[in-house]
């Protein structure tokens, strides 16, 4: 088969037949990444992941399907479609009567409560009467950021909302008081010298790191709602969905969450959480009772002991 070769401003370009070139691109995408055993039955596990809060750098969805190629190596006819949903999105579809197999997702997305199964661990933030219908894959924390080591000082204070985490549970639980503001216009402020503390999180642990900026910080262990849970949807692809919850929660997956700027849910030092499954208006009360002008004391019932 002889090829044409022509010039486009002065670069010689070889033409190759359009039929080739439409056979390859076929064989290409129709080619599997991975052969079942003859004989065995393909199985499809459907994995949604929501963020509902910052994260701290890279793509916990990217984590997932990294994770996922790996459990489905060790089974020839078991795949993993990972996709991500915003929050809206999530709840457009329960309202469409989509549901996935898997869910990873963080607190505010309590319209799949009822569709979670139990799951064999316990944890505070997921559980119910029924038992541990949620439990957490990795985990953020809220920290209190100075540009010095002196956290004695008098000063405001900005408190860091991204998403639908607490900041202001967090505040009041460590008895911090300051001014809510969106999470990338309070680091901003706080580095120009606008805030004289900033009450973030890992998102800004990370920030911090990738500009070389020398910040101290402080931990605050007292509250933390920043937990990105996993919950089992399908009674029928019950067995295949707890081979990724079980390598989701293997010491060498998590050992990996640095990865992402995430932690361990294996050294976790939080002393108290709010229910992953909390609808908006639990959310609003929470926030509202945090706050300067609220009911603390309301605060303590929609708190849990982890």
């Amino acid at each position: 088969m002889k090829f044409k070769i022509k010039r486009f401003f002065g670069v010689a370009l070889r033409v190759v037949p359009f039929a080739l070139v439409a056979a390859v691109l076929l064989s290409v995408a129709f080619y599997p990444k991975k052969k079942a055993a003859q004989g065995e039955q393909k199985r499809v596990v459907r994995v949604w992941n929501v963020d509902t809060f910052e994260g701290g750098k890279g793509s916990r969805t990217s984590f997932l399907k990294r994770v996922a190629a790996s459990v489905e190596k060790t089974d020839g006819g078991l795949y993993y479609l990972i996709s991500s949903y915003t929050l809206e999105g999530a709840r457009q579809a329960y309202a469409d009567g989509i549901r996935p197999d898997l869910l990873s997702y963080g607190i505010g997305l309590s319209v799949y409560t009822e569709s979670c199964l139990p799951l064999p661990y316990r944890f505070a933030g997921g559980d119910t009467t029924e038992g541990c219908l949620a439990y957490p894959w990795c985990k953020g924390s809220y920290y209190l950021f100075s540009l010095t080591d002196d956290f004695e000082s008098e000063g405001t204070c900005a408190l860091s909302s991204g998403g639908n985490n607490l900041v202001e549970v967090a505040a009041a639980v460590s008895g911090i008081g300051g001014e809510t503001v969106d999470s990338l216009s309070a680091y901003v402020a706080f580095l120009n010298g606008g805030y004289r503390y900033l009450l973030g999180t890992q998102r800004d642990v990370n920030r911090f790191s990738a500009r070389g900026k020398e910040v101290y910080r402080k931990e605050l262990t007292g509250y933390c709602d920043l937990y990105q849970y996993v919950s089992v949807l399908s009674a029928e692809k019950r067995v295949d969905c707890m081979k990724f919850v079980g390598a989701l929660l293997s010491e060498e997956v998590q050992n990996r969450l640095s990865d992402i700027g995430m932690l361990s849910v294996r050294q976790d030092e939080t002393r108290r959480t709010a229910s992953v499954f909390s609808d908006e208006n639990a959310l609003s009360e929470m926030r509202r009772a945090a706050g300067q002008q609220g009911d603390r004391k309301n605060l303590d019932k929609f708190l849990k002991n982890v």
